[in-house]
């Protein structure tokens, strides 16, 4: 039997009632801009839960719709069991109306069942669950079973982290095929790049919310009506969230999104999508302490330092 044909007989087998069940995407709409939100830590290299509230409370003025908790922006690898759960309570006690998504996935079943549930028992709106890494390019049969064992004991939305170049595990049609019987399946996060295949990703699986997680990427979501998820909400969260507030409100979109673009543009010999310089630049826009990352992460340089004040204030005066 064909990957596909077993995927039909599986959802078969799920009963009418289940294959009839409204699709859950943890959200009112599909079209919401997700900050892929960073964890800040102390010069000691500890997570500072009042700085990440300060965090919280600076996306929400900006207008993010919603954030992503332990993603990669978020370090999730760089922490533990313990501290992940301590990071999920942090964002997850006061939402400030925002819908959040928890990151849960490790290399092991357990523990990110173990993370799942918690999420889920505080109150988060979904999940985004990288696949089990560290052995490349796994069947996808294996895959099935591995998201299969979550979806039967997790409830809330979970959405599949493709982000290949990271995790040498790429989310195929089939496996997402092989899932749609389970009505939590609330779609994608692809973080390739690659506008070809985020484009298949939208016309093959319209009925899920196949979010962009690069900019580049953002016309190609919002003209088939899907959310996105962007490490660049980070430092440029407002110039984001000007992008969906036009398409929401069925205006043209484009001059913000050029905006955001010459933002990200002026900032990106400084590397500011390398965690030092983007911590940095946050700290320095929110007036506050700067923020750390652990290693095998560095610093921003001092030159790096200084070329991010300046595009700052500049992108501030411009506004």
């Amino acid at each position: 039997m064909s990957l596909a044909a077993g995927a039909a007989a599986v959802a078969a087998l799920a009963g009418a009632g289940t294959a009839a069940a409204a699709r859950d995407f943890g959200s009112p709409v599909k079209t919401l801009f997700w900050t892929a939100a960073i964890t800040p830590c102390d010069k000691n290299l500890k997570f500072d839960p009042g700085a990440f509230r300060d965090v919280l409370a600076w996306f929400k003025h900006q207008g993010a719709d919603g954030i992503v908790v332990l993603g990669t922006s978020g370090e999730y690898p760089s922490f533990s069991v313990a501290e992940r759960k301590l990071i999920a309570e942090t964002a997850l006690k006061d939402k400030l109306g925002m819908n959040i998504i928890v990151g849960p996935g490790t290399p092991n079943f357990p523990e990110t069942l173990e993370l799942a549930q918690h999420a889920q028992d505080h109150g988060a709106d979904g999940l985004l669950v990288i696949p089990p890494f560290y052995y490349p390019d796994p069947p996808t049969e294996g895959l099935v079973r591995y998201y299969s064992m979550l979806f039967d004991q997790v409830r809330i939305p979970i959405n599949l982290y493709h982000i290949p170049g990271n995790s040498h595990v790429k989310i195929s049609h089939d496996l997402i095929r092989a899932l749609m019987h389970y009505p939590n399946l609330a779609g994608i996060k692809d973080s390739t790049g690659d506008p070809a295949g985020y484009a298949a990703f939208v016309a093959a699986f319209p009925e899920l919310n196949m979010r962009s997680g690069t900019g580049n990427n953002l016309e190609i979501a919002l003209e088939h009506g899907m959310g996105a998820i962007l490490m660049e909400g980070n430092v440029f969260t407002k110039q984001c969230a000007d992008v969906f507030t036009a398409y929401r409100a069925k205006q043209d979109y484009k001059p913000a999104l050029a905006r955001l673009r010459a933002a990200e543009a002026s900032m990106r010999e400084a590397g500011i999508y390398s965690f030092g310089p983007m911590k940095y630049a946050l700290s320095v826009q929110m007036g506050a302490p700067q923020f750390y990352q652990r290693p095998p992460h560095a610093d921003a340089t001092d030159q790096q330092k200084t070329m991010l004040r300046a595009a700052l204030d500049q992108m501030k005066n411009l506004a």
